[in-house]
């Protein structure tokens, strides 16, 4: 069964597995940093440029501003403005709706390096069980004439696996812990912009913008 899971013995087989991960995890990290430091904007900035577009009456180019920035503050601004002339629980729900449909992309990736971290240790070990199978197979074969140079290969592919196996599960944690705090703040920021947002459209828009159906709703 050892010589059939591993060509050359000693868990070589194995490396290849934990290095392929070890990959993924990297690539998995650097996408998202890319695509999180694509979409960081200063939400306090912006929301304040569409305020002051949005005092000068200029609904479609505040909504040509969002479609622009295509990051997730401004696509739950875009939403808001959509809905500007709806009443509070209505203008609330398109709010939320597309702020739910935001988070989960922003969290994509994250599990996976926290499975990746938990695979990678336990596939070293198992390189590390595999190789001094191997090993005890060869010795069984040798017998007295065992020598004990002989299974320095073994050895080696077993330390490796499980070194290679904890590095990988240390660099998805370290990734994942990182991403996660990024995400948070992202995700603080948008609440923020979500309520900053609504209660402008509630309580401040332009006499010019409100629809005789918006003010009855907030009448109500």
């Amino acid at each position: 069964m050892g010589e059939n899971l591993i060509q050359g013995g000693g868990g070589e087989a194995l490396v290849w597995p934990l290095l392929a991960l070890g990959i993924l995890s990297v690539a998995f990290i650097l996408e998202r940093i890319l695509y999180l430091h694509k979409i960081q904007i200063h939400p306090e900035e912006f929301l304040q440029g569409i305020k002051n577009t949005l005092r000068k009456s200029r609904l479609v180019e505040a909504l040509t501003l969002c479609e622009e920035s295509k990051t997730p503050a401004s696509n739950v601004i875009k939403a808001a403005l959509l809905n500007h002339d709806k009443e509070e629980r209505k203008l609330q729900g398109a709010i939320q709706t597309v702020a739910h449909l935001e988070i989960p992309l922003l969290e994509k990736r994250i599990m996976a390096l926290g499975l990746i971290a938990k695979i990678a240790p336990i596939l070293g070990l198992l390189g590390t069980l595999v190789a001094g199978w191997d090993a005890f197979q060869d010795l069984q074969k040798d017998g007295s004439y065992a020598n004990a140079s002989a299974y320095a290969g073994y050895l080696t592919h077993a330390v490796v696996s499980t070194i290679i196996g904890f590095v990988v599960a240390i660099v998805s944690l370290t990734g994942k812990g990182l991403l996660s705090s990024r995400v948070k703040s992202i995700v603080h920021d948008l609440e923020w912009t979500a309520n900053d947002i609504m209660q402008f459209l509630l309580h401040d828009l332009p006499a010019s913008l409100v629809k005789e159906n918006g003010k009855s709703g907030k009448d109500a």
